[in-house]
């Protein structure tokens, strides 16, 4: 048998037809399970050429990674409206973060497991597309603040570990939905609205649970 015989087209489009199959593979079969062989023919291009475009395996898992976390974090910013109240705010980019996620599953097993679990360059991949999401939601958080009370006293550190625990939440039960079936982007986003949004009012409205005071030591 002949070498596969490949359409032409520009490389930018085969490149992403190439990315397009790794997510796939990458996705349902694990970074260490998956092979180039298995790439280049679900791509319809030769492993030779997968090679040339994306030089290793190591590579193009790389270029899976960032192209999935960049698509995620914009699918997330694009989702909020900045003229709707703060709930609808957080509302909104929850239900976009879910329907990106139910929408392409593959890419999110690559973000959220594969990724994670297969050490250095990978997991400071996902890291950084993290922080950027959780930094986005700090500023919502800051801004119900701001809308609730107008000089907002909630300390940096505290706004920090709010957006640290939605961020946290949201990923988990991305992985639930995906695995579900049957569970929406709005159900998902309502469950997560329910459980952080009733705490959160409460802390925009001035009204923050406290701890029990801690029994005195004795001296």
């Amino acid at each position: 048998m002949g070498a596969v015989k490949t359409k032409r087209m520009p490389r930018a489009v085969r490149e992403q037809q190439m990315l397009d199959a790794a997510v796939q593979i990458f996705g349902q079969r694990g970074y260490r399970a998956a092979s180039m062989d298995e790439i280049a023919e679900l791509a319809g291009v030769s492993k030779p050429l997968v090679y040339l475009y994306l030089n290793s395996k190591e590579d193009l898992f790389t270029a899976c990674i960032r192209r999935e976390a960049a698509a995620l974090v914009e699918a997330v910013r694009a989702g909020v409206r900045r003229d709707l109240p703060a709930d609808r705010q957080l509302w909104e980019g929850l239900r976009a973060f879910f329907t990106h996620t139910g929408r392409n599953p593959d890419a999110w097993s690559v973000l959220h497991l594969q990724a994670r679990t297969h050490g250095e360059p990978f997991a400071a991949e996902v890291t950084a597309m993290r922080e950027e999401i959780v930094a986005f939601v700090t500023q919502l958080i800051l801004a119900a603040a701001r809308e609730a009370h107008h000089d907002p006293d909630l300390p940096e550190r505290e706004v920090g570990g709010l957006a640290e625990a939605l961020v946290g939440a949201a990923e988990s039960l991305a992985a639930w939905a995906n695995a579900t079936p049957g569970v929406t982007a709005r159900q998902a986003a309502a469950t997560l609205m329910n459980f952080a949004w009733a705490g959160l009012g409460d802390l925009m409205a001035g009204r923050p649970w406290s701890p029990p005071e801690e029994p005195a030591t004795p001296t």
